[in-house]
């Protein structure tokens, strides 16, 4: 869509929509509306049911964790004598105040080849919204997606339990405070002869950004590229 068209369609979503949307942007192509978590179930409807929207396809449904957004933990200054780069001091990134939860919803128009992209914060621990399911069939196992690895609570869901972890998981590990290593570890335990859950038993580390050099077989400005033996 054009800038025109987008701003044209921004424009009659937000009248149409009123105080509902509280916010929304225009970026690289895209619209984005945030939606008040209170109205997404009215607002979904909307967009599905008027003719002139026809947003009848959800193509996703995908969470956010906002937690320290916008702060940079490591920088990193050059690569040490082992050849790996190291994070050696703490960036002064300032923090980006925002709520913390995000769930974030795409949706096609076919009829309309438009596309608009819906965002809302579910407030409160854990985070509660109002599931889409009513609306679009397919929220179903998205939204247990969203619950499984960010512990967003979707009201009214039909089925909400967990969809890829295993059974009696701990934790939702796509939040930013869960661990890299995880609370537990699985194996195998001879004298038991069975599967055992314990405590996980890796030490915590830092990890560091890669640093990407200069590969001499493609040339600079400056340097050409390494010419091949068989142009020679």
């Amino acid at each position: 869509m054009t800038s025109s068209h987008l701003e044209a369609l921004r424009d009659d979503l937000s009248s149409t929509l009123g105080d509902a949307v509280t916010s929304s942007v225009i970026d690289r192509g895209e619209l984005t509306l945030v939606v008040r978590a209170a109205d997404i179930v009215a607002v979904s409807r909307k967009l599905f049911d008027e003719e002139r929207f026809s947003f009848r396809q959800l193509i996703d449904l995908s969470g956010v964790d906002y937690l320290s957004y916008g702060q940079a933990d490591w920088v990193t200054n050059s690569a040490t004598d082992s050849g790996f780069s190291r994070g050696v001091a703490k960036a002064e990134t300032p923090t980006v105040e925002t709520e913390r939860y995000a769930i974030v919803y795409q949706l096609l128009s076919v009829a309309h080849n438009r596309r608009v992209r819906l965002k809302t914060f579910p407030l409160g621990e854990p985070p509660r919204l109002d599931s889409v399911v009513s609306v679009w069939a397919v929220a179903d196992w998205y939204e247990r997606e969203a619950f499984d690895l960010f512990g967003v609570l979707f009201n009214n869901h039909p089925d909400l339990r967990r969809l890829l972890t295993d059974y009696g998981f701990i934790g939702h590990p796509f939040r930013k405070d869960f661990p890299l290593e995880g609370h537990v570890e699985v194996r195998y335990d001879e004298e038991q002869k069975r599967v055992i859950y314990q405590p996980v038993t890796i030490e915590p580390r830092v990890l560091v950004p890669r640093v990407i050099r200069d590969d001499n077989r493609f040339g600079t400005v400056d340097e050409p590229a390494d010419r091949d033996p068989q142009d020679a």
